[in-house]
């Protein structure tokens, strides 16, 4: 969530293997080459979330700060909801090849990514403590 317009936005990457944490550490560069300001993640408590290349890389970008979820948590975590809209969208499909399957899963998280209100509605319905604006 942006603090001054207060806009939420989705990021995210699709990878054809696991993931690994030299992939989340690319992902987070990412993050702070396109968002100004201090960065706040907030995700769970995956091994690939930590570990020395995870800190190393929050000591370079004083600016990126990491919060963890309580291990088994989901029903904290607002990305089940975005998951559970994606995946009802995606529901009854059967695509030719992986290629299709990326294209429509890129699509249907695009649709659930930009209404406000969608995003607004996954954080919501969480069992976290109201912090939105």
């Amino acid at each position: 969530m942006s603090p001054q317009r207060h806009r939420l936005g989705l990021y995210f990457r699709l990878h054809q293997e696991n993931i690994r944490q030299p992939e989340v550490c690319a992902f987070l560069r990412h993050l702070l080459r396109h968002l100004r300001g201090p960065v706040i993640v907030v995700w769970d408590n995956g091994r690939i979330h930590k570990g020395p290349i995870i800190r190393e890389l929050c000591n370079a970008f004083p600016r990126l700060r990491l919060e963890y979820f309580p291990s088994y948590a989901p029903e904290l975590n607002p990305d089940e909801a975005v998951w559970t809209l994606t995946k009802r969208r995606l529901a009854n499909g059967r695509p030719d090849c992986l290629h299709d399957l990326q294209e429509d899963l890129l699509r249907s998280l695009a649709r659930v990514s930009r209404p406000q209100t969608i995003l607004r509605g996954c954080i919501t319905q969480s069992d976290l403590p109201p912090f939105l604006p």
